[in-house]
């Protein structure tokens, strides 16, 4: 799709300010991953989970005892067909990054740090919090972690629906559909920590309130 021009020279500056250069979005991308990563560390030392395609590959942790980096690398293959169909090559291939570099340091985190002691409470609250965080800087420097964010984003950019309640909705259900594999308080608790991660995102990411682009 063509841009539209710009009517004056001030909107022309005041778009090239507002364009990230190349070393914001790899530093947005090392950053929201780490944060993701972190709040996976969370998840999983508190037994939880969450919704979108970091759910699925909790589930199969938890159910078969699939590495959870390797898990969620796999299941985001077949999304990247509609990434480039609906958001381009230049989205896909940051969304390819972030979910490798998610993959990478969800396997790494826990070899970094460890919690003597976790409420679990605080672990769904703080968790959902981090990885929302996460997925804040990488929608605002054009990436995702595929899947659920994909879609999520499609549909806020074609029909103008929130990113963040779109996502809630998903999460949502994924979450509840783990009721036969995680405890129920675990479930319950997990539920809190997916409105804590997407109200971060229903919060601060609304279409045309951020101004920056890359």
């Amino acid at each position: 799709m063509a841009e539209a021009k710009s009517d004056s020279p001030q909107a022309d500056t005041l778009a090239a300010i507002m364009r990230h250069p190349l070393w914001e979005d790899a530093l947005a991308l090392l950053m929201g991953t780490a944060m993701v990563a972190l709040g996976i560390a969370l998840y999983a030392h508190a037994g939880l989970l969450t919704g979108g395609t970091v759910g699925v590959a909790f589930l199969l942790k938890y159910l078969i005892g699939w590495s959870f980096g390797w898990s969620f690398f796999l299941i985001n293959l077949p999304f990247y067909a509609l990434a480039i169909w609906q958001m381009g090559w230049q989205f896909t291939l940051r969304t390819f990054c972030a979910v490798g570099l998610v993959s990478l340091l969800a396997e790494l985190t826990p070899l970094w740090i460890g919690f003597a002691q976790l409420n679990v409470l605080y672990a769904a609250l703080f968790g959902g919090f981090a990885m929302g965080l996460g997925l804040l800087m990488l929608f605002r420097h054009r990436a995702s972690l595929g899947g659920v964010n994909i879609l999520a984003l499609f549909l806020q950019e074609r029909f103008g629906l929130r990113a963040g309640k779109v996502q809630m909705g998903i999460d949502v259900a994924i979450v509840l559909a783990a009721v036969f594999i995680v405890p129920l308080d675990k479930v319950v608790l997990s539920i809190i920590g997916a409105v804590a991660l997407n109200m971060v995102l229903a919060i601060n990411h609304r279409a045309g309130r951020y101004m920056g682009v890359s």
